[in-house]
């Protein structure tokens, strides 16, 4: 909707701007203008200026400014038009019609919008009526609490065929309306409409503004014919175009949370109480494009996560063959898959935030699921299928409409394709011939199985993630997930690396490292599952007050008693496994504070200066792909070399160790 200049004059007369940002920051009165807190920014000292007469804010702690629209845009993470309603509503100011059909049509949405809420209101009495004790029930069984179902206003539909229509007759809502509302089923072979929704449990669907607009209803018999019953399409409700529990989300999104994406309302209720409030689900479709293009506008890299069985593997598949095309720079997805036979609402009921940030954190980009679904468990022993498999991928990438990401898919999967398929040593030219599965020197060809575990980093060199990786049962044989997850394969699963055990263990051995590092700690860059998983642990445990022991040792020991109570103790027992020797000893329980904290700040370095060369050595690889000349390949040798001088230089430092009483240097 465009709005007149005069207009929006009007709206900034009848609201000065410090109502508008009064409602947010709490304002004091200083001369001719207001002052407070910034709500961007930490601050102590206010910076933030509200000015009446010129109808603008300041920001000097953030550099932002603006007038009373910019605020609820910044705020409240909406777009102009919706800002501008916001503001007319808080004003009292009905908003131009552009035409006369127009606002007809708005005034009959305004009219379905109450009837909506009418029967809101009235399923959720009847939940918490005597009739909907079984209800109660079911939703106890899943772990609802009351409080939670108030919060997503959850209700009951009896199982008479009318008393929803009754109930809404008797507040003077036509019968033409509850069925255009959806709310009646109706027809030329149906003489009376009855209600669409009977004996189920009841939940709100609502606009991006929070105004139901339909319902989906759950069914507590077992031999009905649909366990889920969505509303149908209305004047409200167009169920490819919105989200379940959009609008929360988008709030939650905008104050910086992760958006993620489950496949039903319990998942997404389920999610939100484990602590993750920007969960979304479809309404009982897949994914749409304009579904797609909501999660965009509320993050860059949504993370879709479905069920573990083979139903959910292909959803994921669909989704991303949907999100393929429409790629733009820095906008794309990523993919986390539960353990089969299991959904959100399981996952995170019987294991909490814990365990949900451990499936999320090895959540694999885009091109890796399509990677995946290319490969696993094909055998490519000849030439032909080898051939068939590249045609399929450049088909793929051909098939992406912003020209900047498809040659950066073409290129990534192009050094897929060369890392599986290379000799046994190096990419070498790639298949040369020389016998069937075999190579000059006469050895059996084998796809290179050198693969990150746990998802890695989108385009790492290698490709595939484990579960895709290559398997030498024949040649170019690629593992299927369900392998790759079996007993005897998980035996071989890489061990952690030797600079994340030692930052774990000086954790473990050190909690009081976080009172300051905290943040520090938080936003560092783990490549192995397990590692995400007991850095969560650390931090969740660190939290409660009872960690804070009087001396470090009984911090560290009821540090280590709450991962064992949490069901950690072989993740601890493999972490000290993974270091091989004890030369940073630094990071043991015997160190002084001030060594400690020289050994934690040298990791800490060396860590994110391995991770920042690792992304280089792939923008050098990428760039001699693309250009051999001398100076990148200069490039690529330059970052190899600087790499392997990081590697096993933990706490080098002169003089080490004089505070723990250990006088000589240790290496």
């Amino acid at each position: 909707m465009r709005f007149t200049p005069q207009f929006l004059d009007e709206l900034k007369a009848r609201l000065p701007v410090s109502d508008v940002v009064g409602k947010r920051v709490k304002l004091k009165k200083a001369g001719r203008e207001w002052k407070g807190l910034s709500p961007f920014q930490q601050e102590k000292t206010p910076s933030f200026f509200v000015n009446d007469e010129k109808q603008a804010w300041f920001d000097f702690s953030s550099g932002r400014n603006g007038s009373i629209f910019d605020f609820v845009m910044f705020t409240e993470g909406v777009d102009f038009p919706e800002a501008v309603e916001r503001l007319a509503a808080m004003a009292g100011l009905a908003l131009p019609a552009a035409t006369p059909d127009a606002a007809r049509q708005a005034q009959r949405r305004k009219s379905l919008y109450d009837v909506m809420e009418l029967a809101a209101v009235y399923f959720a009495d009847n939940l918490a009526s005597r009739a909907g004790a079984r209800a109660r029930g079911y939703l106890a069984d899943r772990g609802m609490l009351p409080s939670t179902q108030v919060k997503f206003r959850i209700g009951y539909a009896s199982p008479e065929r009318f008393a929803l229509k009754e109930h809404l007759g008797k507040h003077g809502v036509p019968v033409e309306d509850m069925v255009e509302a959806g709310l009646l089923s109706a027809g030329d072979d149906i003489p009376v409409p009855f209600d669409k929704f009977r004996d189920r449990v009841m939940f709100p669907i609502t606009d991006i503004r929070g105004r139901v607009i339909a319902f989906g209803g759950r069914a507590l018999e077992k031999d009905v014919a649909a366990k889920y019953l969505n509303s149908p399409e209305t004047p409200l409700f167009h169920k490819g175009d919105n989200l379940y529990n959009l609008a929360a989300a988008r709030k939650a999104a905008h104050d910086g949370a992760s958006v993620i994406v489950v496949e039903g309302y319990v998942d997404v209720i389920a999610m939100v109480t484990a602590g993750f409030p920007a969960t979304v689900a479809p309404l009982g479709t897949a994914l749409t494009e304009n579904q797609l293009a909501l999660l965009w506008k509320m993050a860059d890299e949504p993370i879709l996560c479905f069920d573990g069985d083979r139903a959910g593997q292909k959803a994921a598949y669909r989704a991303a063959d949907l999100a393929l095309p429409q790629l733009t720079p820095g906008k794309s997805l990523r993919f986390a898959l539960l353990p089969e036979g299991q959904d959100p609402d399981d996952l995170a009921r019987a294991g909490g935030r814990l365990a949900v940030d451990e499936v999320l954190g090895v959540a694999r980009p885009l091109g890796d699921m399509l990677w995946r679904r290319e490969t696993e468990g094909g055998s490519f022993a000849t030439p032909e299928r080898r051939a068939a498999l590249e045609a399929r991928i450049n088909e793929l990438a051909n098939g992406i409409r912003d020209e900047v990401v498809r040659r950066y898919y073409r290129q990534d999967w192009a050094e897929r394709l060369r890392a599986a398929f290379a000799p046994q040593g190096g990419y070498g030219g790639g298949y040369r011939g020389g016998g069937r599965g075999q190579g000059d020197s006469g050895r059996p060809f084998q796809p290179r199985g050198n693969y990150p575990q746990g998802g890695g980093r989108p385009g790492f060199r290698g490709g595939p993630p484990t579960g895709t990786a290559a398997l030498g049962r024949g040649p170019y044989q690629m593992m299927s997930p369900q392998l790759a997850t079996s007993p005897i394969m998980r035996g071989q699963r890489s061990a952690m690396s030797r600079r994340e055990a030692l930052i774990l263990t000086s954790l473990l051995n050190h909690p009081w490292l976080l009172e300051d590092h905290l943040e520090e700690v938080a936003a560092l860059e783990f490549a192995h599952p397990e590692a995400h998983r007991l850095r969560a642990a650390i931090i969740a445990a660190f939290a409660q007050e009872h960690h804070r022991a009087s001396d470090d040792t009984g911090q560290a020991d009821k540090l280590r008693a709450d991962l064992v109570k949490a069901g950690l103790t072989e993740q601890m027992q493999r972490l000290e496994r993974a270091i091989t020797t004890q030369a940073v000893w630094g990071a043991g329980p015997g160190a002084a504070r001030e060594d400690v904290l020289s050994t934690w700040q040298q990791l800490v370095a060396l860590h994110r200066q391995s991770h920042s060369l690792l992304r280089e050595l792939k923008d050098a690889e990428l760039a001699l792909g693309e250009d051999g000349s001398e100076a990148n390949v200069a490039w690529l040798r330059d970052v190899k070399a600087r790499l392997s001088e990081v590697d096993g230089t933990e706490a080098l430092i002169e003089g080490f160790g004089e505070s723990s009483g250990r006088f000589h240097r240790s290496v």
